[in-house]
Parts: C-alpha cells; structure tokens; sequence
C-alpha cells in the first residue's frame, strides 16, 4: 500500500508504472485509471480503500492537471496502492511524493547517442536482433520520441533473422531528418553529394529556407569564433571552448569538429558566400536554389 509517484518522461513513466505495479501483485490493466476531469475527490473516493481481498489500487493521471493540496492529501492517505504518473511535477508537489510515500523517475534520453543506447538496451532485452547501425537509423528517424520507436520495434519482432540497417529502414519505410551540423561538416570536407543530400532532407522535413540560412549564419559565425580561438590557443578542449565561447557544449563540439578543417582564408571566404547568399535571398532569389549553390561553393 502507499502513494508511488512515476515522474520523468511520459512513455517510460506509464511503462515502469505498469511494470512495477504487476511485481507488486496487482494487474495494472484492471485498476481503474482516472484522469481529466475525473480526478476529484467524489470520484476517486470509492477507489481508495481495501476491498474484500485486500489491496487494491488506483492509477491517477495528472496530465494538464495542478491538484491541489487536498486532493494531494487525499491520495497520500489511501488504504490502497495509489500510482500516480506525474511527468514533470513542481518542487513542492514533488515533496509531498518524497514525504508520503516514494518517487520513481524515468529520464528520457536526449541526445542521439543517448537515445541510440536506449534503444540497444531496449532490444537485448526483448532479444531483438537489432544491430547498433539499425539502433541508429531509429534515433535518428524517430528522434526523442521512444513511444514511436518502441511500436516499431514491436513489428520488428515479428520478423526472423538479423536486422541491419537496410531492413529496417524498408520496414519503417523514413528517411532520417536532416542535420546542419552534419550538412557543414560534409561540405568543409568536400563532401558536396552528402551536404546536398543533408540539406534536401532538411527542406523536405518542412523546414523553412529562410530559417535554416539564419541556422547557417549562426552556426558559422561559432564556427568562425572557433577558427580564431584554435588559432590563438593551438589545440583546446570541447569544454575549455564551450568556457570560452559561452555557449552550449553540443553546439561548440559541433562546430570545433568543422573548425579544425579551416583556417583564417577559407572561414573568410565562406562568410563571404553566406553573406552573398543571405542577401540573394532577400532579394526574391529562388530560397532553395540559393541554399543549395551555397553548399555547392562550401564544399570546395
């Protein structure tokens, strides 16, 4: 018995909810779940004492809800299992957890490579055989959202034999977004077909011409502030530079990656092309013809 908060991401929070309330004995699908406009105190009432046999329980969903500190009480004093999914509740709400009975958090994994390893960890378990490159091609397609990985790697499991990258990408049948940071290095590594190729897929995500030349002239413009840092320092930290540069370290490993493929001549010659580039835009120049004419001239 006792009140058993599940915080964190949504997905893996209604997952270990499930699963820890089936290791404690009860059947999460036969406990009544209320959320919305039922969780009031007339509602949940009948649910919150023992029955004939014992606990029971409860599920209470807090999604676009702010109990109040009645209802908080209400929960906390229950004679049965109360399992409360609570994604991101505020500090005090959060105390009230701690005090009344106990928090149990489920991270998401953000970054690619984070959600790369989720989804390797996911598939050992459920004795998936999916390969990392296959892992990958989920992180980068479906992004954070491990809901829509998870559902394709439940159709995977209908499927014999080892799954690589290629089968799984006819399976799932998507082409990974698009990255910038990846469509500039490939272009300052002379890499014009996989540049292009990034950038294609950027447009055909749906994102705006004109807001990926801004994405372009910002991350340069770290870029350049990379070039003249190296310059000065020789070799430097991704850490010592995000200091330095005051920006966030991702961004800054990112642009160091592309940095230290230039010097002072070529970086003044790109600016040179962005900014021609930039204005071509402006000035009613097909968006995307422009965009693609700037990563041809990058990538030589």
């Amino acid at each position: 018995m006792g009140l058993v908060a599940f915080t964190g991401n949504r997905f893996l929070a209604d997952e270990t909810l499930r699963d820890t309330l089936a290791a404690r004995g009860l059947s999460p699908r036969e406990l009544p779940r209320l959320g919305g406009e039922d969780v009031t105190a007339e509602q949940l009432g009948p649910h919150l004492s023992p029955g004939l046999f014992g606990d029971g329980g409860v599920i209470v969903d807090f999604e676009g809800l702010k109990p109040d500190k009645a209802l908080l009480e209400l929960l906390a004093g229950a004679g049965v299992t109360v399992a409360v999914l609570d994604e991101a509740p505020p500090a005090t709400r959060l105390k009230v957890y701690e005090k009344s009975g106990e928090v149990i958090a489920s991270p998401a994994p953000s970054k690619p490579g984070d959600v790369t390893g989720w989804v390797v960890g996911r598939a050992k378990k459920q004795k998936l055989p999916l390969d990392r490159a296959a892992a990958t091609y989920l992180a980068e397609v479906f992004g954070a959202d491990l809901a829509g990985i998870a559902g394709e790697m439940n159709k995977l499991a209908l499927l014999g034999g080892p799954l690589g990258r290629e089968e799984v990408a006819r399976v799932v049948g998507r082409e990974p977004p698009g990255d910038s940071f990846a469509m500039l290095g490939a272009a300052t590594a002379g890499r014009p077909g996989e540049a292009l190729t990034q950038l294609r897929r950027l447009l055909a995500s749906g994102e705006d011409p004109f807001r990926l030349m801004g994405a372009v002239v910002w991350q340069y413009s770290l870029i350049a502030r990379c070039v003249a840092l190296l310059q000065e320092e020789g070799r430097v930290t991704e850490a010592a530079a995000a200091t330095r540069l005051g920006a966030k370290p991702y961004p800054v490993k990112k642009a160091l990656e592309v940095a230290r493929r230039l010097n002072e001549t070529r970086i003044r010659g790109h600016l040179t092309r962005i900014l021609d580039a930039d204005l071509a835009m402006k000035r009613g120049q097909d968006a995307d013809a422009a965009l693609e004419r700037l990563i041809i001239q990058l990538s030589v």
